[in-house]
């Protein structure tokens, strides 16, 4: 879980032009509103895994998505971001990334216990075949504000939302396990059939970040932000930061190529109750760790 500040940076949303460092920033009306829209393909070397229960012990420990479940560590995936700015300074942006895997696991090497899916425990015995997916979402939404603004640099804060949406299915011959008269369940009376365990979770997250730019040269700007959220409310905990850091160059007055590096990390835990004989009682707390790192290359036009 996420517990240090963040390390400040610097960025740009990349609304200005080659020319914008001969233009008068006193003057809010001499750059008219545009749109700024950003479509290209981000390498993601992604790390994930999930809470699990030990059927032996009933302690909980974290399973490996990529190593234990064999889905891939490393994909090309699609980006997209839309921004617009207006008076200046001000500029809304919306971006969407999405991440979906999918492997076959022909032996499972360790037994484990999804606990408290749809208010049932799943378990997973060694030599299980199992088909797991993983699919992720993530939408970014927010508004920035230039607090500084020069000739040739940028610098402002931004307030907004994260929301991921993540979904993990795990199809095979899988043990419905029923809880016996101490209301915990190890898993000792088990139902074995074919099973498909689908468990969602869609996590907003607002956040805080800054950002900024400094044109290097004519037609040349380094960008960079960074956003952090951390919170702890009733039974939600999380934490998230997103840094990137990129160059930019223009190709004409509405064409411009971007190449940047990404580093994302969110951690969210859900904690999860049951009631059985009139009792209320909590559960392990439903934990999905997320990050990944990678470059990004992106062609950008404004209009």
């Amino acid at each position: 879980m996420i517990k240090s500040i963040f390390y400040i940076v610097i960025m740009l949303l990349c609304t200005q032009s080659a020319n914008a460092s001969n233009i008068d920033n006193s003057d809010p009306m001499s750059i008219m509103d545009t749109f700024s829209l950003d479509f290209g393909v981000f390498y993601a070397n992604s790390d994930s895994n999930m809470a699990v229960t030990n059927p032996k012990t009933g302690g909980t420990f974290p399973i490996d998505f990529e190593d234990t479940l064999l889905l891939a560590e490393e994909q090309y995936l699609p980006y997209f971001e839309l921004t617009y700015t207006f008076n200046q300074r001000h500029h809304f942006y919306i971006d969407w990334k999405s991440l979906d895997r999918q492997a076959d696991n022909n032996h499972v090497n360790e037994d484990f216990i999804l606990e408290d899916i749809d208010g049932k425990d799943y378990l997973i015995e060694v030599g299980t075949k199992l088909d797991t997916e993983l699919n992720i979402d993530i939408l970014r939404l927010g508004y920035g504000y230039d607090v500084w603004q020069g000739t040739d640099y940028a610098v402002g804060i931004s307030i907004g939302f994260h929301t991921m949406f993540i979904e993990a299915v795990f199809k095979g011959t899988i043990g419905t396990c029923i809880p016996d008269s101490s209301l915990t369940s190890l898993c000792s009376n088990v139902v074995a059939t074919p099973e498909v365990v689908d468990d969602t979770l869609t996590a907003p997250l607002p956040n805080v970040g800054i950002y900024g730019s400094y044109e290097l040269y004519h037609g040349w700007t380094f960008s960079a932000y960074a956003q952090y959220f951390s919170v702890a409310y009733d039974d939600v905990d999380g934490s998230l930061i997103d840094v990137r850091l990129g160059i930019e160059t223009q190709c004409s007055e509405n064409w411009s190529l971007k190449l940047a590096y990404n580093y994302y990390d969110v951690d969210i835990t859900i904690e999860k109750q049951r009631k059985m004989n009139n009792n209320v009682l909590k559960t392990f707390d439903h934990n999905i760790n997320y990050s990944f790192t990678g470059p990004l290359f992106a062609v950008s036009y404004r209009f």
